[in-house]
Parts: C-alpha cells; sequence; structure tokens
C-alpha cells in the first residue's frame, strides 16, 4: 500500500489491506491482531505497522511510504526460503535458483501492467 501520509482514514486502510478495524484489533477471517486505537476513525500507520508486524519503507523527502503486506494468507513469503524458480538463461539453458543457495541474491521483476 503506497502512503502519501502516515495518518489515513480507517476505511481507506480497510479497503487496501482487506483487515477490518474492530475493538478486538485488527481482523482478517477468523484471526484478530490486537493493535491500539482500533476504534479511531483515523489510523497511524507506524503504529499499526508495528502492532502488526507489517515492514514500512519511507521516503521521507518525498512524502511517500510503502506498507508492507501481511504473510498470512500466502500473499508475502513467510520465511528467507525462495520457492524453486527455473527460467531460461541468456544462453537458453535452464537455470535454477536453487544453484545459489548460501549465496546473497537480488531477484528484480518487472510486470508492464
Amino acid at each position: 500500500m503506497l502512503l502519501k501520509s502516515l495518518n489515513i482514514p480507517r476505511a481507506e486502510f480497510e479497503s487496501a489491506t482487506g483487515w477490518a478495524l474492530k475493538p478486538e484489533g485488527a481482523c482478517k477471517n477468523d484471526i484478530c491482531i490486537p493493535i491500539p486505537h482500533a476504534n479511531a476513525d483515523i489510523v497511524h500507520i507506524p503504529d499499526l505497522a508495528a502492532a502488526m508486524n507489517l515492514p514500512l519503507a519511507a521516503e521521507p523527502e518525498a512524502n511517500l511510504w510503502a506498507l508492507g503486506p501481511d504473510s498470512i494468507g500466502g500473499r508475502a513469503l513467510s520465511g528467507a526460503k525462495a520457492p524453486e524458480l527455473t527460467l531460461p538463461d541468456r544462453d537458453g539453458k535452464a537455470f535454477s535458483l536453487s544453484s545459489l543457495l548460501g549465496k546473497k541474491v537480488l531477484i528484480y521483476a518487472w510486470a508492464p501492467y
């Protein structure tokens, strides 16, 4: 979720993330995470990110922040191990990501949509 402010309306947070803010906390399906001020109309993102263990990246000079996805529901990796991935290299030969096991790897992905 890209943000231009660290204080956003509750409805905007709920529609962008799928989490519903209830008196008991932030809830999705049958999971609820206690958070401070769950009934507030304005969500203070740093407090919420800390309470829900969501990543929050900042670019203060541009007044932009990115609130990362939760790992509930499989939308994010649950650990630091990437799934097996095999693609052709520049010469057309199959290259498996697992061949780099134990090394630091940067994966850059781009989609035109």
